[in-house]
């Protein structure tokens, strides 16, 4: 199983809220099988602890170490959201990437995704990506399994 395939992207979503936003991200990741229903719960609680929301549209929620239990393999869901999603910051979310990392995958998921991030075209390129081929695309390069 990829740690992101098509399946794990949506183009176009909405969200009232920031929990919502985590629900969409997460659901995605349960329906692909990386995680059992309640790790969705626990992505919700550690947004709730701190929140995930990294600056320049950018927010990457996870679950707690209580979690860890629940996730099955490592897995990355993209979601897309063209109107934004408040979730806290200076200025909306709109892209979410949800991540359920086993074992030690956690910080390397998290810090590969930070790293795509860094460059300020990296939220347009996603943001104008016209297919979930090329969002993957954008990501290949340090998400391999």
């Amino acid at each position: 199983m990829s740690i992101l395939s098509k399946d794990k992207i949506l183009l176009s979503a909405t969200a009232a809220d920031k929990v919502e936003a985590i629900r969409i991200a997460g659901e995605l990741l349960v329906k692909a099988g990386h995680v059992e229903p309640v790790y969705v719960d626990h992505m919700i609680e550690r947004e709730n602890i701190v929140s995930t929301y990294m600056g320049n549209g950018l927010a990457i929620p996870h679950g707690t170490k209580e979690g860890k239990d629940v996730i099955h393999s490592t897995g990355l869901s993209i979601v897309r959201f063209p109107e934004g999603v408040d979730f806290g910051g200076d200025e909306p979310a709109f892209v979410v990437i949800g991540i359920a990392g086993a074992g030690g995958d956690h910080m390397q998921i998290l810090t590969n995704v930070a790293m795509i991030f860094s460059e300020d075209e990296s939220l347009e390129m996603v943001m104008n990506a016209p297919t979930e081929e090329a969002i993957m695309a954008i990501f290949e390069g340090g998400l391999e399994d």
